[in-house]
């Protein structure tokens, strides 16, 4: 007599299927760092304030204007009242939309890939700058009819490394938080992301790759792809 060994086949895993994109935009589709950190340091200055640049990836990128400031008040026992820091932020606004408006600010291959992506899926952005710096940048590429909504600096409760911007950009899209992809270059945004519960692409354009700690890590704009990000999934 011959017995038949039936053998089950493991379930095939879970699939997560992606619904909608979300950028950040300051060192993902903008290079616009080195801009923010230039007037810091013109508004600081004065002050007595000095900040390099390593200390501004280490300590203060990834932050709104606000939490830069106030971070600064802490770090270098500056006695500054709630109504200077408001005023302080009022002209770093002003005097960087004055840098950004005469020179073209974004990457090289992030109209590329914007329209590459966008016939894919809806798009949003998720960032700490301010939404009139945001806008005029995107006007500037031809890019602002390309995404659905901005979630900008002051837009939630608490900015990155909190998860607010990223919930409240998932909520605007409709769709649960882990049915969206994330591109980040930073720690904090890439924190602020995985505390949201959303998939992540960390962008090496700010920090080494090796430091990042996303789902995939690429080296330009130029490799995120349809393909890449249904991979993500």
């Amino acid at each position: 007599m011959f017995f038949l060994a039936f053998v089950a086949e493991p379930e095939p895993s879970a699939v997560t299927v992606i619904k909608a994109i979300v950028f950040d935009f300051d060192g993902v589709l903008a290079d616009s760092e080195m801009l923010h950190l230039q007037v810091y340091r013109d508004l600081l200055g004065p002050s007595g304030v000095t900040i390099t640049t390593e200390q501004y990836y280490e300590r203060y990128l990834g932050s709104d204007d606000e939490g830069v400031f106030k971070q600064v008040v802490i770090d270098h026992g500056l006695l500054l009242a709630d109504e200077e820091i408001e005023l302080l932020i009022a002209e770093k606004a002003r005097r960087f939309e004055a840098l950004v408006s005469t020179t073209n600010v974004m990457y090289t291959g992030a109209s590329a890939c914007v329209r590459a992506l966008a016939p894919e899926w809806p798009l949003g952005i998720a960032s700490g700058a301010r939404r009139s710096e945001i806008e005029l940048m995107l006007r500037g590429a031809g890019l602002a009819d390309a995404f659905n909504f901005i979630v900008a600096a002051g837009d939630t409760d608490n900015g990155k490394p909190a998860p607010d911007p990223y919930l409240r950009a998932a909520e605007l899209h409709g769709v649960p938080p882990g049915e969206c992809v994330a591109i980040e270059d930073s720690h904090a945004g890439l924190d602020s992301a995985r505390a949201a519960g959303m998939r992540t692409i960390g962008l090496a354009t700010t920090y080494p790759r090796d430091t990042l700690t996303a789902d995939v890590v690429v080296d330009s704009l130029d490799e995120i792809t349809p393909a890449l990000v249904r991979r993500v999934g």
